[in-house]
């Protein structure tokens, strides 16, 4: 099942994407939110006449570090031994086809394709034997980055902080084997990064009790599991696309903010 957020005539829902019976795409509206048993308005929609918006607006965007060996080589990093946790604020969040701001502080800013995990239910420590019963789906992400600041800085929050910097989308895939998935970031339609979730180094299951053994997730809170090879620059009037098999793709522009 694919579970979009989406506005129209002014008004937000959730809803299911189907194939209608003319082969063209439709959303079938969800009464209230996808958090528990699914019931539907009974609306229709043409998916091409509503506007997509980011998935789900998380409490917070928990992110790993390194969690891709040739990544990891490729920033002059090591592997760490437990995985390597930051947030990402509520307000970096965009949805697919909105822009990713540019800020003027910063000389470098790079994308950094990922698939994420969204939960779908209050949690706290989770066993690895029972973290995907948490896990309501999964969707694109890019965990869009100030490199010169991360540098700077010596810690990630500002560099990974602004607004518009985590783009998730288009939907939620709530049915997939995530153990092998090819992970793609095109620049401008030529491919930069192109990696399966099989090199992902701490599994799902193994993040989902580290996370949870320090803090509660709630419904809709996002982990971005980490990006492979290939990270670069972006400048303003470039388009970034962050294409996972089994999901779509994620694709936002760059302006000047």
């Amino acid at each position: 099942m694919r579970i979009a957020r989406y506005t129209y005539d002014g008004d937000v829902a959730f809803g299911v994407v189907e194939v209608g019976a003319d082969g063209d795409l439709e959303i079938a509206e969800i009464a209230g939110h996808p958090f528990g048993a699914i019931t539907f308005s009974g609306e229709r929609r043409q998916l091409a006449a509503v506007r997509l918006l980011a998935p789900v607006l998380p409490s917070k965007v928990v992110a790993i570090g390194r969690n891709y060996a040739e990544h990891a080589s490729e920033m002059g990093n090591d592997v760490p031994e437990r995985p390597l946790i930051f947030l990402k604020p509520s307000t970096a969040v965009v949805g697919a086809g909105d822009t990713i701001a540019y800020p003027p502080s910063s000389s470098r800013v790079d994308f950094e394709g990922e698939l994420a995990v969204v939960i779908g239910r209050l949690c706290r420590d989770v066993p690895e034997d029972k973290a995907m019963d948490v896990v309501l789906g999964y969707t694109c992400a890019n965990d869009v980055t100030a490199r010169d600041q991360q540098a700077s800085d010596g810690q990630w929050s500002r560099a990974k902080g602004y607004d518009s910097f985590c783009p998730l989308g288009p939907w939620i895939e709530t049915d997939l084997d995530i153990d092998d998935l090819r992970v793609t970031t095109t620049l401008n339609g030529s491919v930069k990064q192109d990696g399966r979730t099989s090199q992902i180094v701490h599994k799902v299951p193994a993040l989902i009790a580290y996370i949870t053994a320090c803090m509660t997730l709630l419904p809709g809170d996002v982990i971005l599991t980490g990006t492979p090879a290939g990270v670069g620059p972006m400048e303003t009037g470039d388009e970034v696309a962050v294409d996972i098999e089994g999901i779509g793709a994620l694709t936002n522009s760059v302006v000047a903010r």
